[in-house]
């Protein structure tokens, strides 16, 4: 199982170390904390013993080891040009979260990862590069202002474009991810509380999707229409968590979005909110596409092996209509 005793001591020393790199008062404690979660969680992702688990371990080992060099290298450069050290510090938070430009290595890591583990480097892996990247954005807010201008714009392009034609499912969700920075940078631009707001819907409607393809074990598009243990609930969840993943109303993605672009009127950021929503529509349509195409290739098989989405189908349906029960209340911040 992927919780043993070891899994779990390596995941709850992952949750120290962030909880070390967003509490810390520097950026040494920082890097400290990020080497830890850096530590413990290479052993989870090559929990599962084959070639492929292997390799998204080296490939994640060897990014991060980089991007922690480059936050050292930032350290050093200080002393002789701040510019050039937020530079490095704001390029290696981007690498360790997976941000376009530097995104090259993301989806091919999800490829080689089980869905457990997929689900943690989309969600808390997270976490810290993005807090620290709040922090910088903070203490450098001129110049940081024009690199998350550059990385919205990209990772909206990216996310967008890359999932097209994409038949795998960890690299459609890995696509999607690239594509959901670009509105938590953009929601960082505005207020911490706004990107946190965004990035708890991501992760519960990202979770849910994940949830949905790891108990049916699906990892291609065609398992959505030819696995004899999905059925056509099954594929309607799935059409209703895409369509909220992609943030199209009156589902619960829709909300964090809504929210969004009401301050990105009030700070005059049209331009940017233009290029999101039209990204936004561009994944929409492969959300769709994917989802449409399981309905009308259905499987002619008779279902006769129990579905072991049935207990989760309600809280999967809750999860993607829930921000609708009560969208006032996100407003209060």
């Amino acid at each position: 199982m992927f919780l043993n005793s070891s899994n779990s001591l390596f995941l709850i020393s992952s949750f120290l170390g962030i909880f070390l790199a967003i509490s810390s008062s520097s950026w040494l404690t920082a890097w400290i904390g990020l080497e830890l979660n850096l530590l413990s969680f290479v052993p989870l992702i090559s929990s599962k013993k084959d070639q492929y688990s292997s390799e998204s371990a080296l490939k994640y080992f060897l990014i991060q080891a980089l991007a922690s060099s480059t936050l050292i290298l930032a350290a050093i450069v200080t002393f002789m040009s701040p510019f050039y050290s937020s530079v490095f510090i704001t390029c290696s938070l981007f690498l360790k979260a997976g941000i376009a430009p530097f995104h090259f290595w993301f989806p091919t890591v999800m490829q080689g990862l089980p869905w457990l583990q997929t689900s943690l480097l989309m969600t808390t892996q997270k976490i810290a590069p993005l807090a620290l990247l709040s922090c910088s954005l903070a203490t450098n807010s001129i110049f940081s202002n024009k690199m998350f201008l550059v990385a919205i714009v990209f990772s909206s392009f990216v996310g967008a474009v890359g999932g097209f034609n994409q038949t795998l499912l960890r690299k459609l969700l890995a696509y999607s991810s690239i594509n959901h920075m670009s509105w938590m940078l953009a929601a960082m631009m505005l207020s911490d509380y706004l990107w946190i707001l965004y990035f708890s819907f991501y992760s519960i409607i990202s979770l849910s999707i994940i949830s949905l393809f790891h108990f049916s074990q699906a990892f291609h598009v065609s398992n959505l229409t030819f696995k004899m243990n999905f059925s056509s609930l099954d594929k309607m969840i799935t059409l209703f968590s895409f369509l909220s993943l992609g943030g199209l109303p009156p589902f619960t993605g829709f909300i964090p979005k809504w929210i969004i672009m009401q301050e990105m009127i009030n700070q005059n950021m049209i331009v940017i909110m233009v290029i999101l929503l039209i990204s936004t529509l561009v994944t929409l349509y492969y959300y769709i596409y994917v989802a449409v195409n399981s309905f009308v290739f259905s499987s002619s098989k008779i279902f006769y092996y129990k579905n072991p989405l049935k207990p989760m189908s309600s809280s999967l349906i809750f999860m993607n209509f829930s921000g609708l029960l009560f969208p006032s209340f996100f407003m209060l911040g």
